[in-house]
């Protein structure tokens, strides 16, 4: 299969590092202008440059905004204008006791995990189903169907991006527009990599903590390891082509197998 995204302009939220940055890379790779967003202008020019030393071609738009605003949604599509493709990929997770999660940690991560798909979503849908061509992909989790004890809230939001995917696919009806949820399974990240510290002892070496981590705490993996950010990546490309036109409303899994189930 050949998959070329000539042509085409994708936003990847929160792209500035790990699996975003890495489906960033893999839509310019692929062909398609991309604009790399994070909250810092630094890291995220940073960003854009070490995808372009990984893609020369590379046609790329560094934008700062931070997406959990409306007011940042705004001042990113002043400067993006419009897009082909929309990657709702920010997000932020942490470890902690549910009993402990105080209202206004909740309201943080439905404002960064699911309002902010929500408002992009709004923002470039329509534009999308006049021109009779779009693709709109939200990051999702394993942590959407098997909630995590040690970090309720996230699989929270997780759950609530599959049902924000399946109502704006509705919405997107007929209309050669797709809309759909990409399950991530545990992802070799930087930001994981603190989270295993943290669960399994910052002093084992990273092999071995990784292992361990696989063992105690994602026990039913099926590849038994920690997803690379590229392979996510590559499920982006897939779906954001022509190739996947007959997919949408669906919560297609890259997960390692880690969902015990035929269906998500």
């Amino acid at each position: 299969m050949r998959i070329d995204l000539t042509g085409r302009r994708a936003l990847v939220s929160g792209s500035s590092q790990g699996i975003g940055q890495a489906i960033a890379t893999e839509l310019a790779r692929a062909g398609a202008s991309v604009v790399v967003n994070g909250r810092d202008q630094d890291r995220t020019e940073r960003a854009a440059e070490a995808i372009a030393r990984e893609v020369p071609s590379a046609e790329l738009l560094p934008v700062a905004a931070d997406l959990a605003s409306a007011d940042g949604a705004e001042a990113l599509r002043e400067r993006a204008g419009e897009l082909d493709i929309l990657v709702n990929n920010l997000g932020i997770f942490g470890a902690k006791p549910v009993l402990e999660i105080e209202d206004d940690e909740w309201r943080r991560y439905f404002e960064v995990n699911v309002l902010s798909a929500v408002r992009l979503i709004r923002m470039y849908l329509p534009g999308m189903t006049e021109r009779g061509f779009g693709r709109v992909m939200n990051i999702a989790s394993d942590s959407a169907v098997v909630t995590p004890l040690e970090m309720v809230h996230y699989g929270v939001t997780k759950t609530a991006l599959l049902a924000v995917t399946r109502g704006f696919a509705k919405a997107a009806a007929g209309t050669g527009v797709t809309v759909n949820s990409v399950m991530a399974g545990p992802t070799h990240t930087p930001g994981v990599e603190e989270f295993v510290g943290e669960l399994v002892g910052e002093e084992l070496p990273w092999d071995e903590a990784q292992r361990q981590f696989m063992r105690e705490h994602r026990p039913y993996s099926l590849i038994q390891r920690l997803i690379e950010p590229t392979e996510i990546g590559n499920m982006v490309v897939y779906l954001s082509s022509e190739q996947a036109s007959a997919t949408t409303g669906g919560a297609v899994r890259v997960d390692g197998g880690y969902v015990d189930s035929i269906l998500p």
